[in-house]
């Protein structure tokens, strides 16, 4: 019947027509599918996510216990070519081979833990930095709520010069965790990404990076993923694994925005896309429901709440240098970034009748503050609009509160080319028509011009 798509209270009902999406020329077209096809896999079901902590390594100290009965302090940072402390010969010289190791050709070249049964503490603690909010936002967006993650340190791991760490099979950490966190701690090393791998065979790579001001890098995964660190060439690689564990009671807060990075797989997967959409500009549907009204909210506005592969996309442009937009659109029209979907208030069929006007004359009513509008009157007395005089109207109240077509706004929608309405995030806007209450469908944009 129209671009719009309404839902009945309590009955729903959607039409919709989808966009579909440009392409920007035929020899370039099947490719450009496939890169958008894989983008928005990889944006879908993230399971893996990395970040950094704000913490001068220097204020770092890792406190253990060897076999002997002596307590020894590490202090970092620690560039093993330059000086090798005392105690981290003691350390490694404490801890014993993985499991996966016992079968290694080259027994100098495996990978050590460092005994759970010996004394270890450090004076990081990952309670006292929002990593859990971060892991809570992007791998657990739909976590009901009265639950919340909770962490225990696992054990500390050694990958030294010439050595690798051969592949982590999930069956070792069966303690019911939720998730794994890896922690990178401030010893130079080349070489050794630590490569985890969901069971569809995804795989992304951490490289254990630290950022400008010495801060330290950590990683957090999926319970049903695997990982393994590549040989490293030069140095030594020193991680503290956590575990994730998931409790049922008492809230969790949520603070997303600087606290993760796409990795670096992600971001291959976005720059082909945005290589073949240069001068232009694209868009996404945002996939989540953020539970907001867009007649009180705008669509900007969401950028803080944005979760699981909304969060990682919107971070990609940001890494990128390019400045995405939140904006709210419906029936094949968008609102600009700071105008909310704010036209409702009065019944659309009752007026109509009532002042006898021509449609897209009918004279803008406040919405009202309470989230659903008022039911004022006998609407039974007043006849109810017609599918076409709903559509006119919808389309002349979205045009007088600032919204144009999506044609003539010259943006290209993104869409998976053979499932072109999955995974759309849905808002509702309440509005009375003909006596009875509807709501109209609203969805998020996530547009990003390309130089």
């Amino acid at each position: 019947m129209s671009d719009f798509q309404i839902e009945h209270v309590p009955k729903s009902s959607a039409i919709r027509r989808s966009i579909p999406p440009a392409e920007p020329g035929f020899d370039q077209a099947l490719a450009f599918r496939d890169n958008v096809s894989r983008l928005m896999a990889a944006r879908s079901r993230p399971f893996s996510v990395c970040g950094r902590i704000p913490l001068d390594s220097s204020q770092l100290v890792l406190f253990f216990r060897s076999k002997s009965g002596i307590t020894h302090s590490l202090d970092f940072p620690i560039d093993v070519d330059y000086n090798t402390p005392l105690a981290l010969d003691v350390l490694i010289a404490a801890c014993r081979p993985h499991q996966t190791s016992e079968f290694d050709d080259y027994p100098d070249r495996e990978s050590l833990f460092y005994p759970p049964n010996l004394p270890l503490t450090a004076s990081l603690e990952i309670a006292n930095h929002p990593i859990l909010d971060a892991v809570h936002s992007t791998l657990f967006p739909n976590l009901p709520p009265g639950h919340y993650l909770t962490s225990m340190r696992d054990r500390l791991e050694v990958v030294d010069s010439g050595g690798r760490m051969n592949p982590q099979p999930r069956s070792l950490r069966n303690d019911g965790r939720s998730a794994t966190i890896v922690v990178t701690l401030p010893v130079r090393f080349r070489g050794g990404a630590l490569v985890v791998r969901d069971p569809d065979g995804r795989e992304e790579k951490y490289f254990g990076r630290g950022g400008k001001n010495g801060d330290i890098e950590w990683t957090a995964f999926l319970p049903d993923c695997d990982y393994e660190i590549e040989t490293v060439q030069k140095g030594c690689r020193i991680s503290i694994s956590y575990g994730v564990f998931l409790r049922t009671f008492g809230p969790s807060g949520s603070n997303p925005d600087p606290l993760i990075n796409p990795s670096d797989d992600f971001l291959d997967i976005v720059a082909p896309v945005l290589n073949m959409s240069r001068g232009r500009q694209i868009a996404f549907y945002l996939c989540h429901d953020y539970a907001v009204n867009p007649a009180e909210t705008l669509a900007e506005s969401l950028v803080p709440q944005l979760k699981a592969g909304d969060s990682l996309l919107y971070h990609s442009f940001k890494l990128y240098k390019l400045n995405p937009e939140l904006h709210w659109t419906a029936g094949g029209y968008i609102w600009p970034v700071d105008h909310t979907v704010d036209f409702f208030g009065d019944d659309i069929a009752r007026t109509q009748a009532k002042l006898n006007t021509p449609v897209g004359r009918v004279p803008l009513a406040l919405n009202n503050r309470s989230g659903v509008p008022p039911v004022r009157g006998p609407f039974g007395n007043y006849p109810g609009a017609t599918g076409d005089e709903l559509v006119e109207n919808l389309r002349s109240r979205a045009e007088d509160s600032g919204a144009i077509p999506l044609a003539e706004a010259d943006i290209s929608i993104l869409t998976e080319w053979n499932t072109p309405n999955t995974d759309i995030g849905k808002e509702r806007v309440y509005f009375v028509s003909g006596g009875e209450l509807e709501r109209l469908v609203v969805n998020v944009l996530m547009v990003v011009y390309v130089p």
